[in-house]
């Protein structure tokens, strides 16, 4: 199933270090099947706020993805972004393609009237 790296960036700058982080990432991804979906630019807000930008990368699974940001070449780049841009990285499986939404509703339903105190 697949997994995502999801970085939400906050108050980024150009600095030579991130546009250098940029031109290296992808082949610290080649090996272990990442692709980018997402990479900026500011998102259309239809809802709510939300500062800064987003990034989102596909692997084929978290395997890959936690292999993908623990690995050397990747560790070798982290602080040219890190050091420049505030944010947040989330690594988190995908639902597959037979994913029902009120199934997940039925399991946290039956779970809350499990929790609720009973009036006897």
């Amino acid at each position: 199933m697949s997994a995502y790296g999801f970085a939400h960036l906050r108050a980024r700058r150009h600095h030579p270090d991130v546009i250098e982080y940029l031109e290296r990432i992808q082949e610290t991804l080649d090996p272990f099947a990442g692709r980018f979906v997402i990479h900026g630019p500011p998102a259309e807000v239809v809802e709510g706020t939300w500062p800064g930008s987003m990034v989102l990368i596909e692997f084929p699974g978290l395997t890959e993805a936690r292999a993908w940001y623990e690995s050397p070449a990747y560790r070798a780049i982290l602080r040219l972004r890190a050091d420049h841009i505030e944010g947040d990285l989330l690594l988190i499986e995908g639902v597959g393609p037979g994913y029902d939404p009120a199934e997940r509703a039925l399991k946290l339903r039956t779970e809350a009237e499990r929790a609720a105190p009973t009036t006897e």
